[in-house]
């Protein structure tokens, strides 16, 4: 579902933010230690999101005191560089032919811009399509705040590497997969490797498919030596659009693997045996 304040003022920013945001500079990052980080809520106080984000946030934030904020309180705050932000936004691509919009959670830092696509970004991550239903990914807010603040730490100690765009950067802990267990649902699957027979023809490290509860349950207990799919893409039966697949650590909120491919009747929006078999590689 479109979220009322990103059809307002954040619609600016999510539109900026196709690739353009800035990335952020030393000061940035030292300012984004020092700041309190302000989750921005969706202004439909019933909405599932909003009760996700806060129980994500309570069991998962350390890296920076927290409050929580509405999308007019962005607004008032978002020029001071004490603060920082945890935002939705939606995104659509030009070389999208299909017209696909995608919901993406970011990091942002505050600065005395005029324009909001110019705030500097510490982390974004696509979340879901823009027409999916919280209770479709709310489950998965805690690996994802996980990994987000894992990165902010990590570009902290080392500015450098804040050019490392689009999370294939992580795609360096690949060759680890195999000494893992992943979980998976059964509807994030491809026909193809729809089953534990299939998976074993190409993959045969631990590899588990299972219900939504499972993965939930390995979240919130850290999980050791376990990494969740977390797979977006647009809704239904699509036959277009981006299909995003991350693998992350619920014991350490490493990101184990990242790609993208352009759905279509060969490549189904899931995880594809072609997937299986780049990890099957590193091992």
């Amino acid at each position: 579902m479109i979220r009322s304040y990103l059809a307002v003022a954040i619609l600016l920013l999510s539109v900026s933010l196709n690739g353009q945001a800035p990335f952020p500079s030393g000061s940035d990052i030292a300012l984004f230690t020092r700041s309190r980080t302000c989750i921005v809520l969706d202004d439909d106080q019933l909405s599932p999101y909003n009760s996700y984000i806060r129980k994500g946030i309570a069991s998962f934030w350390t890296i920076t005191p927290y409050e929580f904020i509405s999308a007019a309180e962005f607004e008032e705050k978002r020029r001071d560089p004490a603060f920082s932000f945890i935002i939705l936004t939606q995104n659509n691509f030009e070389r999208d032919k299909s017209g696909s919009a995608y919901t993406f959670i970011n990091l942002l830092q505050g600065k005395n811009l005029d324009e909001l696509g110019k705030m500097p970004e510490i982390c974004a991550v696509p979340l879901s399509s823009a027409d999916e239903d919280d209770l479709d990914y709310g489950y998965k807010i805690g690996a994802i705040l996980s990994f987000m603040q894992k990165h902010a730490s990590m570009i902290a100690k080392d500015p450098s590497l804040t050019g490392r765009r689009y999370l294939r950067y992580y795609n360096r802990h690949t060759p680890e997969i195999h000494t893992r267990k992943i979980l998976v649902r059964q509807e994030d699957l491809a026909p193809g490797i729809s089953t534990i027979e299939k998976i074993r023809e190409i993959y045969g490290s631990a590899l588990e498919i299972v219900t939504e509860e499972e993965i939930v349950k390995a979240i919130e207990g850290k999980a050791a030596g376990t990494i969740i799919l977390h797979k977006v893409g647009p809704v239904n039966e699509s036959s277009s659009g981006y299909c995003y697949k991350m693998l992350i650590g619920t014991d350490d909120a490493n990101m184990y693997y990242y790609n993208q491919h352009t759905i279509n009747a060969s490549n189904p929006n899931a995880l594809l045996p072609a997937d299986l078999k780049r990890m099957a590689a590193k091992n």
